[in-house]
Formats: structure tokens, C-alpha cells, sequence
């Protein structure tokens, strides 16, 4: 398929104009006019661009891409990352904004749908645009069985045991709590843990998940990939590189 045809697919699926991001979202380095194969990751890094040229990619779609707020000195590391890429004449993709806030690929509204909830409200505003979700489970259900849905996590534990009310702001969602105990959810669930939250929670007695910042947000491209595959009948491969942060 043309590389053009393939990333109209992208912009307009994602909306990808539809957010003042600090991404440079879309295709941020242009390589091969034909796309075979696509490979999917969370990061732009010199280890991701390697991975899909092993895999022998025409396409890299990243959620953290490789340009943020126009392109500053190309030197060093930025020098050979773009060198690699176009000798590699590999292209790379990348949706932010668009790919926490999406309600069907995107990851708050995976994390839901992981946990049981279908996402309801959008919630988490963050620069005027909110990117996350609030949902209501079925039926209260404890934290631990919460937990074991989603994987390793650290958690605050200081709201009730079995809740309802949940919401997701991937990432680094932390600016969203305040937000979660004013909305009176029982249990938020981002990515990135950050000091001050610890005592916010407890005084708003809210449960709080972190689950990684890379964990919290890989679910958005691998998502994302099988709608590639179903709708472009192109290969994709998701390329797991985690950060343990």
C-alpha cells in the first residue's frame, strides 16, 4: 500500500488535527512510498527504529515520537536518529494526544475495557482537551480483583474496597487527581507515579493504580495495529521494548 494512503488512514481514524499537542503528530519522517509491513512501538528511540528494521518494516508508529514542538538542533543523538531512518528508509508515525484520548483504540479506553467498564464520560483535561475516561463497573468489585486484570501495579489503597466509579489518564495522568476526587471516583488509574499524590489520595481517600508509565500506554499501538491489520490487510507487528518506568 502507498505511504500516503496508509497515513490518511491514520490521520483521519485518529483525528490526529484534533489536538494542540506538544507531538508533532502524524508521519514526522518520511521513508519508503510502499508499506508491506508496519511495526508498532510505545517509543521513538534508536532501539525501536533497529527492532523494526529487523522485522524488515516500511513503517514505525510510535506513541512518543521523535519530534516535540518543531525540530530544534539535528545533532548528536537527534542526528542519528533521523540518519538511521532515512538510510534505513524507514517512516515514522506518531499519534500522543490522539492515541490516549481515542474512545475505541485508544489506551484510557483499553485500560476500561480491561478492567470491565465501557468508557462513559471523557475525563483528565489536560491543555483544554480531556484524554482520559470515567466509567461504572457493572457491579462493585474489589481492588484486588482489579489488580489482577491489569497486571503488576503500584497502588495507594486508600479509598473503599470494592468500588465502582473508576477513571484512567494514562501516563503521567497525575494531574488528574484532583479531578478524580471532586468526580467522586473510587479508583484512578494512570501510568507514572509522582510523590505528591500519595498524600492527595490519602486525604481524598481514592484508591490510585500506577502501572508504569510504558505499561500504561502500550495498549493504545497495540490496539491500534489490529485495526491496521483488519482494515489495511497489511502485516503489523508490535515491537515490545519496555522501560520499567
Amino acid at each position: 500500500m502507498n505511504l500516503a494512503e496508509v497515513v490518511r488512514f491514520l490521520d483521519d481514524f485518529l483525528e490526529i488535527n484534533s489536538y494542540q499537542d506538544v507531538s508533532n503528530n502524524g508521519l514526522q519522517v518520511e521513508g519508503s512510498e510502499e508499506v508491506k509491513k508496519v511495526a508498532f512501538a510505545v517509543d521513538a528511540s534508536m532501539e525501536s527504529f533497529r527492532a523494526a528494521k529487523a522485522v524488515n518494516a516500511d513503517m514505525l508508529v510510535v506513541h512518543h515520537g521523535l519530534i516535540w514542538g518543531g525540530i530544534g538542533y539535528i545533532r548528536g543523538i537527534v542526528k542519528r536518529r533521523i540518519e538511521f531512518l532515512l538510510r534505513s528508509n524507514l517512516s515514522l508515525y506518531a499519534a500522543h494526544l490522539p492515541l490516549d484520548a481515542h474512545r475505541e483504540v485508544g489506551n484510557n479506553a483499553v485500560i476500561l475495557r480491561k478492567i470491565g467498564a465501557e468508557p462513559q464520560e471523557e475525563f483528565g483535561e489536560y491543555k483544554g482537551v480531556k484524554i482520559g475516561f470515567s466509567a461504572k463497573l457493572e457491579k462493585a468489585t474489589a481492588v484486588g480483583e482489579i489488580a489482577e486484570k491489569l497486571g503488576p501495579a503500584m497502588v495507594l489503597p486508600f479509598g473503599e474496597e470494592r468500588v465502582r466509579k473508576v477513571a484512567a489518564v494514562s501516563g503521567k495522568g497525575c494531574f488528574a487527581l484532583n479531578e478524580a476526587i471532586d468526580a467522586g471516583v473510587e479508583l484512578f488509574i494512570t501510568g507514572e507515579p509522582e510523590h505528591e499524590a500519595y498524600h492527595l489520595a490519602k486525604e481524598g481517600g481514592i484508591n490510585v493504580f500506577f502501572l508504569g508509565h510504558y505499561e500504561s500506554e502500550k495498549f493504545g499501538v497495540q490496539s491500534l495495529m489490529e485495526v491496521v491489520r483488519e482494515k489495511l490487510g497489511i502485516e503489523a507487528v508490535f515491537l515490545d521494548i519496555p522501560t520499567n518506568l
